[in-house]
Parts: C-alpha cells; sequence; structure tokens
C-alpha cells in the first residue's frame, strides 16, 4: 500500500530508513542497495524504540525526520521515544506525540491515496517535492534470487508460467468481527478443474492448516519466501483470493486477479492495480456461480493472449 510513498521518495533521492516488521524485509530487500537500512520492528515498544535510536546513533543520523504510516498510538510512541520528530494522522490522542500532526481527510479515500496524502503533506514541511498523486501501479521491485527460487519450485511442481491457477482461500484478522474469507474456494475448485489447468494454493507455514480447513482438496505448494511468493502470484494465469496480504501482493507485482469481498470495502482495500479485478462488496459476498464465471472469463481473455 505503500509502495508509491517509496518510490516517489527514492525519486528524490531521500535517505531512507524503514522501520517495519520482519516480513518487510524480505519483501523489500530488491530495494536494500537504496536504503539506508531496514529496522525490523517487533511490536515491543521500548524494545522497538531503543532499536530505532541505536540505528541512529550508529549511523550518525543526528537529523531525521519520522513519517508514522501505522495509524495507531503505539507506532507514534515509539518514533517519540526514540527521539525522532514525526509525521502522522492526529487521532487517538497521537497529536502530542508528533511534531506535525496531520487532520485526516474528509473526502474518502483508498488506502494507497490515505497514506500517500499524508506523506505529501510532510513532504511539503520537509521541503521535499512529491508528486500530488500516487502513481497508478505498485510496481514492487523483486530480487533475481526470489524469482529463480519461484521458478525452480514451479518446476519442481510441473507448473509453467501463465499455465496455472492460484488459490488463496485465507485471509489473517477479523474486520468489525467478521471474517475475510470467502466460503465456496473448495466448490470453485471443482467448478475450475475440468478447464484443464493446474490449481494450487500456496499458504504460508503458518496459514496451511487453515488454508486446508477451506479448500481440503486443493493441492498446495510448500511455503515460499514473501518476494519469491510474489513472483508466483505473478506467474499464475489468474490468482483469485481474498482481501488480503495476497490481493495486495498479487496487485504489486501486476498479477491477473479476482480479489473476492463481502465485509470490506474495495474502494477502500481493493488491489490498486489497473489490471485487477473484484467482486462483491461490503455486507454481501459474490455467490459461487459470480466467482466461477468471472474467473472463466478472466482465465479466457488470458488464454488469448498468451497463444
Amino acid at each position: 500500500m505503500c509502495l508509491p510513498i517509496l518510490h516517489a521518495l527514492l525519486q528524490q533521492r531521500a535517505r531512507i530508513v524503514v522501520c517495519a516488521r520482519p516480513w518487510a524485509k524480505n519483501l523489500l530487500s530488491a530495494y536494500a542497495p537504496q536504503l539506508e537500512g531496514i529496522v525490523v520492528m517487533e511490536g515491543k515498544t521500548v524494545a522497538d524504540a531503543t532499536r530505532v535510536r541505536q540505528f541512529r546513533q550508529q549511523h550518525s543520523h543526528s537529523t531525521a525526520y519520522g513519517l508514522i504510516l501505522p495509524d495507531s498510538l503505539s507506532s507514534a510512541l515509539v518514533f517519540k521515544l526514540a527521539g525522532l520528530r514525526s509525521a502522522g494522522y492526529r487521532d487517538e490522542g497521537r497529536a502530542i506525540l508528533l511534531k506535525w500532526p496531520e487532520k485526516k481527510p474528509e473526502t474518502p479515500m483508498h488506502a494507497v491515496e490515505f497514506w500517500y496524502y499524508l506523506a505529501h503533506r510532510a513532504c511539503q514541511q520537509w521541503q521535499i517535492s512529491l508528486p500530488e498523486q500516487p502513481s497508478t501501479t505498485l510496481a514492487l521491485q523483486l530480487r533475481p534470487e526470489a524469482e529463480a527460487l519461484c521458478l525452480q519450485k514451479m518446476r519442481e511442481s510441473g507448473l509453467e508460467s501463465g499455465r496455472f491457477v492460484l488459490l488463496a482461500p485465507t485471509a489473517k484478522g477479523i474486520h468489525k468481527g467478521q471474517i475475510k474469507t470467502w466460503a465456496s474456494y473448495e466448490q470453485l475448485y471443482a467448478a475450475l478443474e475440468p478447464l484443464g489447468l493446474p490449481i494450487i494454493m500456496c499458504p504460508p507455514a503458518n496459514e496451511v492448516d487453515a488454508a486446508h480447513q477451506q479448500a481440503p482438496t486443493i493441492p498446495i505448494l510448500p511455503a515460499l519466501p514473501l518476494d519469491s511468493f510474489a513472483a508466483l502470484c505473478q506467474h499464475a494465469a489468474l490468482v483469485v483470493c481474498n482481501d488480503s496480504g495476497v490481493s495486495h501482493l498479487a496487485a504489486a507485482v501486476g498479477a491477473q486477479q479476482l480479489s473476492l469481498f463481502g465485509v470490506t470495502s474495495p474502494s477502500r482495500t481493493g488491489p490498486w492495480s489497473p489490471v485487477a479485478h473484484s467482486l462483491g462488496e461490503q455486507g454481501k459476498w459474490p455467490t459461487l456461480e459470480e466467482v466461477v464465471q468471472a474467473s472463466q472469463a478472466l482465465l479466457n481473455a488470458h488464454e488469448k493472449v498468451v497463444v
């Protein structure tokens, strides 16, 4: 969701340190040569603040600004304890912790636009010139090693680029007490099998059991590092997923995808990609027939391009 910010800042030759959860280190590994560093955040406020402060001291960052994208009190507190003057949205009592508190925009926005708006406003304070609007694509960069590992695992599983379907039936977390997973992946698998394309899942290791529960007969590939999984999405003829991390990863690499919604809004968290497709809406999941028809149409269109 924040890749347009990263790309825009890199284009301005800003010196960037990314402070993020462990998974981001792998996902952003292709950017390592362009970054000052990546500080891994474990979700423990004092320890994370100490880690950020020590990184600053080790790298002589006497003047540094913080851009806080998580919308939480703890994220603002981490940077405050680390001695960083920071910009962020001001709700949840965060204003006292911020040097540049920003009021949330009143106009409804997609999450990509929402966070980019904050970055643009902060950069105006820091004399950094960013385009007013985010790019229309996420354009995630991947390491050659990530692509190579993906292709190796595809060969071992008998998969050809553009000739398989990737289903992702899991979604971590809940939204306002509701589970974000469409309930009919097993039936979708049975409906698409006659098309003759291999249909697989490739959940992370900690979601294998949940994937089995959702769709017990769909073949499972061994878990891949996050950047190699993104490459796998790129090679699929179609990715069908929930409103989840998979949806955003597929969008980040420009994969052909169908993201399914029922408890969240596509206008807010839908895939940020001009070639992505969404089905369903907040409060109304798509039917099995609708998903089958949309999947078949996308696969037919893909087949014409490939042939």
